[in-house]
């Protein structure tokens, strides 16, 4: 049996807090989940596909992000509790339903897994995924512990059926990442068959339909602020004239920050758990016993600009601040020294960082950058094409997946990369803007994700590029996990297609494939 089907209810066990979010949903009765694989979050897909051959809920690995929103979608408007996982970046590429959804809403929950990845350990940016809520105008909640990542899974559920919206669960890797003891409540069992009632007047979204929605959506919010003025999420912990507000993994490193400095009695902290909509009278009366905040937050200043508005509407004049060269960076992952320095310069505490040992006498350890893995065969298609291509003039478009990492020397087989599927798109530009010879790069699951419309572009305005579609079998980046493209009886499980890379290659006409 699966651990995360334990019944052993009250019993601790040591959990990575994606397998506390998976743990959460069981306890929630989630029946339905999709994703699109994607760290930080691709563990708490792993879980479920393997929960999913010894139990009633129902898991998909879907095509893209998009197309798991909208499977979700369906499932949560016939009244099952649906879960949709995927990390920061592919909020974007399901953006397109997610704006719409917003507005038609659901009758089951829907809670929307969004996995930030600040520092950008596996990720080609680290947007700040708090903005998508405030767009779409839904409710976001942020855990700050591990524990608090599979306790919060259930809250978001009730909100999401309260409000008949879909919720934003944004994580970061800290928490995606962390291990803790967690202890096990009980297991909810789904209901894994719905009903789906015909209203095309409030589901079919035409103008003249949205136009009501949009009015049913800003009232959802206004009652989500309710909720969140009363979240225990959100929460205020100690006394002074100092304020701290903290949202996710920054409470933890604020909380030990004040107890280090000896100033857990002059400042109280604004942990804001049910991030948006904000709790705007819960702020304005922490924000009135206060001198000084200071806004501590992952990321872009989503918080501190929405409290200094707060304040101007309080006629407030105290200082506000979180973001700034002596504060906080926009850039990367904050750590408890970070923290603590930050708390000590701007309340203006003593404080003598740890002297750092001195490693003087130590050899540097040898540096292991990433590599394509020994015996990849990535490798030998890369050594290949560079021998074919000798004496071009080449442009290399590529993709995201472990063949990215083709860009570095000796191959270096690798020279423009956006986003999943560019290179097929970007090799339609390059082909046309340059007298260059075209060789773009994407592996199978890329392809099925988002490679086919740039090459359908390519057929119909008949663009002259080599595309060398790298056929792992398998999603090899993030796991291994499957594809459209892949024999499923590998994992010994049947009732599943399989798309042949050729024959869609060839049917989009394609006049040279080999």
């Amino acid at each position: 049996m699966h651990k995360l089907l334990s019944q052993d209810t009250g019993q601790e066990m040591l959990m990575l807090g994606n397998e506390a979010i998976a743990r959460g949903a069981l306890e929630a009765g989630v029946a339905f989940a999709s994703t699109y694989p994607g760290t930080p979050s691709s563990e708490i897909s792993l879980n479920f596909f393997q929960i999913a051959q010894e139990s009633e809920l129902y898991f998909e690995y879907s095509t893209n992000e998009k197309v798991a929103l909208e499977v979700a979608s369906a499932a949560a408007n016939s009244g099952l509790r649906s879960m949709c996982i995927m990390k920061h970046v592919g909020l974007n590429v399901a953006a397109d339903a997610l704006m719409t959804l917003a507005y038609v809403g659901v009758k089951g929950g829907l809670v929307i897994i969004t996995a930030d990845d600040p520092f950008m350990f596996s990720s080609q940016n680290e947007q700040d995924n708090r903005y998508y809520g405030r767009l779409a105008g839904l409710p976001i909640l942020e855990p700050s512990s591990v524990q608090e990542a599979k306790e919060m899974i259930g809250e978001a559920f009730a909100i999401s059926e309260k409000l008949q919206e879909p919720v934003l669960f944004r994580t970061t890797t800290r928490i995606n990442h962390s291990n803790a003891f967690v202890p096990l409540g009980k297991l909810t069992p789904p209901v894994t068959k719905g009903d789906f009632t015909k209203d095309p007047f409030n589901l079919v979204t035409v103008p003249a339909v949205s136009r009501n929605l949009h009015v049913k959506l800003l009232q959802h919010l206004a009652e989500a602020e309710q909720l969140a003025e009363k979240s225990p999420y959100n929460m205020v912990t100690g006394d002074g004239t100092y304020g701290v507000v903290c949202n996710g993994v920054s409470f933890g490193y604020v909380s030990d920050a004040l107890k280090d400095l000896n100033i857990a009695d002059k400042v109280k902290i604004l942990r804001l758990g049910f991030s948006y909509p904000l709790p705007r009278k819960l702020i304005k009366g922490f924000l009135k016993g206060c001198q000084k905040v200071l806004v501590v937050e992952e990321g872009e200043p989503v918080m501190e600009e929405a409290l200094k508005a707060l304040a101007q509407e309080e006629q407030l004049t105290i200082p506000i601040n979180g973001k700034g060269e002596t504060l906080f960076s926009r850039l990367y992952e904050f750590d408890p020294a970070l923290v603590r320095q930050a708390i000590a310069t701007y309340f203006e505490v003593p404080y003598t960082p740890t002297a750092k040992l001195d490693l003087t006498d130590v050899p540097d350890i040898p540096q292991r950058p990433p590599n394509l893995c020994a015996g990849c065969s990535h490798r030998a298609t890369y050594y290949a094409v560079k021998q074919a291509a000798s004496g071009m003039q080449t442009i290399y478009p590529t993709d995201i997946g472990c063949y990215t990492l083709g860009l570095l020397p000796p191959l270096s087989m690798a020279d423009f990369l956006v986003c999943m599927g560019s290179s097929v798109g970007t090799s339609c530009g390059f082909s046309k803007a340059t007298d260059k010879k075209v060789i773009g790069f994407i592996g199978d699951s890329t392809f099925f994700h988002s490679g086919i419309p740039g090459l359908i572009n390519a057929v119909f305005n008949n663009h002259n590029f080599t595309l060398v579609i790298l056929d792992n079998g398998t999603t090899a980046m993030t796991g291994h996990q499957p594809n459209p493209g892949v024999d499923m009886h590998n994992f010994n499980l049947d009732g599943y297609g399989r798309i042949s890379i050729e024959a869609v290659v060839k049917a989009i006409g394609v006049p040279h494939v080999t």
